[in-house]
């Protein structure tokens, strides 16, 4: 479904009972954002909020897609598998044999109706240009700022639009604006990116670079922004397959090698010079629950605002999950798992991306296993995929064909389940594998920036050819008994998690003071030893602070601190005279430091907000329409920081 502006999908939104507009007056710094973090991590997401008095002319709009049936609407779906199984039959009929005429005339209306998605480029203004701002100024914009850390206001929601200067093939991505000045931004695009590539381009040939930034328009325009797409495809011939209907594109006018889309709310057009120096960008509060550390990133000059008549300026904040972010992600998860089956991994039968693992952290994919080695294959293949090269912890699994067991019938996200299987089917001194390679640049594990571990968990059924006779899978006995008899041993283990041995998962959650070098796999190889510890098979670490029984939390700071091929230790312990053994693989995800870890680099606090925000937004929600009250979800977590400041200490 096509919208014809954002204000069309606001309608729709409140139609449906998932909107909720606030009249009373709140701070686009920090209280804005605070609001929304309450709301997005309610039941289901809560409900879009426009914010309507922020003391600028143009109202906010938060948690557009901070929910599932939201996310649903926006991309005119009533599930996002559907997307999903169109394009794996549009897959399918273009790979499939051609043997007449016939065949081939079935392709024609499908071929026809891919023409119908291109974009179009109009004559003439757009409804974006509607109103022109003779002297721009960005700070006339509600532009947010949603953490007390952050390096100033950031534009969380930008469509930024470049292009090759070469081949003149357009990219549309989304990169973070910190605003520095009425007329200056930061462009926060990472080495990885597209846009940094057209960057380096137009820094060859000694040329300003061109950029235009859309706000608003068809909610399906973020979406194509932030999807995982090869270089050569536009993004708005995705957001034209999504929505059934071309998007409509007009001429910046001070940027007119630039389109834009016709329907946004603002454009905010300028440029970036290569040759000039690069700006100190950042702290910012990120979708990684911790704050990204400031760096050098290049300065965009605005040259124009336009924007159209009673525009909404559309935001978002990212921080500890969940997040309105999480619902872009599961949309990708599902939209790009057919382009995934059919062209790189045809024996994947389903993908799940937890939100635990904020991203790229953690993937779990089912595959349709039918020889050995079938799941470092399908490693191989994805983080060789794309996006897909930044994932960090891969878990594969399987139905057991072997015993005739339905491909459909296990469900990933019921992770309890996926978890006893993948348990039972692991040996985890041979079953685990681990590689290096580029890593998201915000991930803070790295002993480099953007270049570090990662591992695949083998939890496939597995083939005679795959078995270590002399392996005993042995049934767990840990009990509380052992955990209480674990605490006494070692000091140092403030809390044990074993609830998961109690699902048959022989995992164990411990939480430790680290105090001396190399102290978790010391620790480790010495817990091993313990006769409770047999039939263990892996133990995650994690710091004091942590309550490793809320496991959502547990597991998100577990991934986020984790370098898997750096931070892992096995354990192989002989079983009496059977010649078999047994082994316990340790992770160490605890906070890395110069003085214990040998760690270099400047260690980033997690995210949450100041009290002076919590007692104002407290004092204010009666007034808001949001309900009950529902207090700060940075409480939880105070007790969690590494002091006062960006950076641990």
């Amino acid at each position: 479904m096509a919208f014809r502006n954002l204000e069309e999908f606001l309608n729709v939104l409140e139609r449906e009972n998932e909107l909720v507009r606030i009249k009373e007056y709140v701070n686009p710094n920090l209280e804005i954002a605070e609001i929304t973090d309450r709301i997005s991590k309610s039941k289901d997401g809560g409900k879009a909020l426009l914010f309507e008095n922020t003391g600028y002319d143009f109202p906010v709009l938060m948690n557009a897609y901070g929910s599932e049936n939201r996310m649903c609407l926006a991309l005119g779906v009533a599930n996002l598998n559907d997307s999903a199984k169109e394009i794996e039959n549009l897959f399918k009929l273009l790979s499939s044999p051609k043997e007449n005429i016939i065949d081939k005339l079935k392709l024609l209306p499908k071929l026809g109706q891919f023409a119908s998605w291109m974009p179009k480029v109009l004559s003439g203004k757009g409804e974006c240009q509607q109103i022109i701002m003779h002297d721009p100024d960005i700070t006339k914009l509600p532009v947010i700022t949603c953490w007390p850390k952050d390096g100033g206001p950031f534009v969380t929601l930008p469509i930024i639009h470049t292009k090759d200067p070469n081949n003149h093939s357009r990219n549309v991505g989304m990169y973070r604006m910190q605003v520095f000045g009425p007329k200056l931004t930061g462009m926060h695009w990472h080495k990885h990116k597209v846009s940094a590539k057209h960057f380096n381009e137009y820094k060859k040939l000694n040329k300003r670079m061109p950029v235009a930034v859309a706000l608003g328009g068809d909610p399906v325009y973020a979406y194509a922004a932030t999807a995982p797409l090869p270089e050569n495809v536009d993004e708005y011939m995705l957001a034209g397959f999504l929505r059934k209907k071309k998007v409509e594109l007009v001429r910046c006018i001070s940027q007119p090698d630039v389109e834009v889309p016709a329907d946004a709310d603002f454009i905010i057009e300028g440029y970036v010079d290569p040759d000039e120096e690069l700006i100190w960008e950042g702290p910012f509060g990120d979708h990684t629950g911790y704050y990204s550390l400031p760096d050098w990133y290049p300065e965009f000059h605005i040259t124009a605002i336009t924007h159209k008549k009673n525009p909404i300026y559309p935001a978002t904040i990212v921080g500890i999950p969940p997040q309105e972010d999480a619902w872009l992600g599961k949309a990708t998860e599902r939209i790009f798992l057919a382009p995934i089956k059919m062209t790189l991994v045809p024996e994947i039968l389903d993908m799940e991306m937890p939100v635990e693992g904020v991203f790229h952290n953690l993937v779990i994919a089912k595959i349709q296993k039918d020889y050995a080695g079938q799941a470092q294959k399908v490693m191989n293949a994805m983080w060789g995929a794309g996006q897909m090269m930044f994932n960090k912890i891969l878990v594969v699994t399987s139905p057991n064909s072997s015993k005739g067991e339905d491909p459909e019938t296990s469900v990933l996200t019921n992770y309890a389940n996926v978890a006893k299987e993948v348990f039972k089917n692991l040996n985890p001194s041979t079953d685990i594998y681990f590689s290096q390679g580029p890593m998201d640049v915000l991930d803070h594990s790295c002993s480099k920036m953007g270049f570090g571990g990662k591992m695949c968990i083998d939890g496939t059924f597995k083939y005679d050819e795959e078995k270590d006779d002399l392996f005993s899978s042995m049934p767990c006995r840990f009990t509380t008994q052992s955990a209480q008899e674990l605490l006494q041993l070692f000091p140092e283990v403030k809390a044990v998690n074993c609830s998961l041995i109690e699902k048959e998962i022989s995992c164990l959650i411990l939480s430790v003071e680290k105090n001396k070098k190399y102290h978790i796999k010391e620790l480790h190889n010495s817990i091993c030893q313990l006769q409770s510890i047999e039939g263990v098979k892996m133990i995650l670490y994690v710091e004091q602070t942590v309550d490793v029984n809320d496991l959502p939390v547990a597991l998100w700071r577990f991934c986020n601190n984790l370098d898997p091929k750096r931070d892992h230790f096995i354990v192989k312990k002989q079983l009496s005279n059977s010649g078999q053994y047994v082994a316990c693989i340790g992770f160490d995800g605890t906070l890395k430091t110069k003085q214990f870890d040998d760690f270099y680099r400047d260690w980033p606090n997690i995210i949450i907000a100041d009290d002076k925000t919590i007692h104002s937004v407290d004092e204010k929600w009666p007034k808001l329409g949001l309900g009950d009250f529902i207090p700060s979800p940075s409480l939880k977590f105070k007790g969690q920081m590494y002091g006062e400041e960006t950076v641990a200490n």
